[in-house]
């Protein structure tokens, strides 16, 4: 048993009778997890907490900072000068003390930055997404989700409670013929902008139109959309012409392309209004913090200053999956700015990453469960801010360190 789950009660003055008779019955509740993570070890699954330092040496194409923001000046400070007025926490639920002049201006500026009507801001991706399902289904509705969604979409299809039906992925008419099964009940579509294991990206005009046959609508996850697609990176839906309609829901993130922490929804007011009054992951949980707040308004405005942010991002995702794509390797063509390498298998893929962060890269790593298909990959972020030079130092490390059969035969 490894010493970070030694029983602190073992030995010391305050050791108990069962110190001193045997073992100690009240550990038995958990031994399970020693089979469980005897399995996950078997498979090449266990997964391991890495604590990074404030600096490193390592090129970064593992993060989520498509845009390079996260270290800009301007963005640090406008969250320290935030964190120095408002203190370092909200204080409370959005409903109660935690909604701040910032979350005010940050929803107004989000909203009319994408083109909807208004926005919410939470303390994650995570909730928002677990809000806008749970509070826009109904228990006798219908979902209808992507296979290839991410997991905060698929808790939030079951907290719902809704009957929800998984059809295959990026298939509108899979869609469609599910929603025409069930003419007379309430129903969202939902699905990924673009999902986070290959970077491709949804069908949305597609999926747009069977929703609006069949009197359905439609939430999007528009995560790793916003901020690097779209006019200036106002996102996927932006660019569909979707942005706006009144059957239309896009949740984000702010932790990614503007470098901060949180997440959106972004929508019709009524419908705003109506997760102000019926979200619980809105209601009970605490306000996002000033700092995250002014970090993420700070971002936006910069986007919105250098729109050149957005392109970039895509140059260098094509850019690297030309170049990998040239030395004989599996990589799937990106449609924003995550680049997925493809690998024999969950231990070559974990191994290969560890090989690349020797030779001082960072890139992701999925594996099973956490992608759908069963498919291994490294999964590269094609940051806005990485020039040629690097660009050239991280496909030279990937390709030497390419495990036996990660090249097709």
């Amino acid at each position: 048993m490894p010493p970070y789950a030694e029983d602190p009660l073992a030995a010391g003055p305050d050791a108990g009778p069962a110190d001193v008779d045997g073992p100690d019955p009240r550990r038995a509740a958990f031994d399970w997890t020693e089979a469980a993570a005897r399995q996950r070890a078997e498979a090449g699954l266990v997964r391991t907490l890495r604590p990074r330092s404030a600096e490193s040496d390592l090129l970064d194409l593992a993060s989520n900072d498509y845009l390079g923001l996260t270290r800009r000046p301007e963005i640090t400070e406008a969250a320290a000068e935030a964190a120095r007025r408002w203190g370092a926490g909200s204080t409370g639920s959005r409903l109660v003390t935690g909604s701040t002049r910032l979350h005010a201006r940050l929803e107004r500026e989000l909203a009319d930055f994408c083109g909807f009507e208004a926005a919410l801001v939470f303390s994650s991706g995570y909730t928002a997404n677990l809000a806008a399902l749970t509070a826009l289904s109904a228990r006798d509705g219908l979902i209808v989700s992507d296979a290839g969604n991410h997991a905060s979409i698929v808790d939030g299809c079951r907290l719902a409670r809704a009957e929800t039906a998984v059809v295959p992925h990026a298939d509108p008419e899979a869609v469609a013929k599910t929603l025409g099964a069930h003419p007379d009940r309430r129903a969202l579509v939902v699905s990924d902008s673009v999902f986070s294991v290959d970077g491709d990206r949804a069908p949305l005009t597609a999926l747009a139109e069977a929703c609006r046959t069949h009197g359905a609508g439609l939430v999007v996850d528009d995560a790793h959309g916003f901020g690097v697609l779209g006019d200036g990176g106002r996102g996927a839906l932006h660019a569909a012409g979707l942005a706006g309609d009144p059957d239309v829901v896009a949740t984000l993130t702010l932790s990614k392309s503007l470098g901060s922490q949180g997440g959106a929804v972004l929508g019709p007011a009524r419908v705003i209004e109506h997760l102000v009054n019926a979200a619980r992951t809105f209601i009970f949980d605490t306000g996002l913090a000033p700092a995250a707040t002014a970090g993420a308004l700070a971002s936006l405005r910069l986007i919105a200053a250098e729109p050149g942010l957005a392109a970039r991002a895509r140059t260098v995702a094509t850019t690297l999956h030309r170049m990998l794509t040239e030395a004989g390797l599996t990589a799937v063509h990106p449609d924003a700015a995550v680049v997925s390498v493809r690998a024999p298998g969950p231990g070559e893929a974990l191994k290969w990453a560890a090989d690349c962060r020797e030779l001082g890269l960072a890139v992701g790593c999925f594996r099973p469960p956490s992608v759908p298909d069963g498919i291994s990959r490294l999964r590269l972020t094609a940051r806005a801010d990485l020039d040629d030079a690097q660009i050239e130092r991280a496909v030279e490390t990937i390709v030497r360190t390419a495990p036996e059969g990660a090249r097709p035969a």
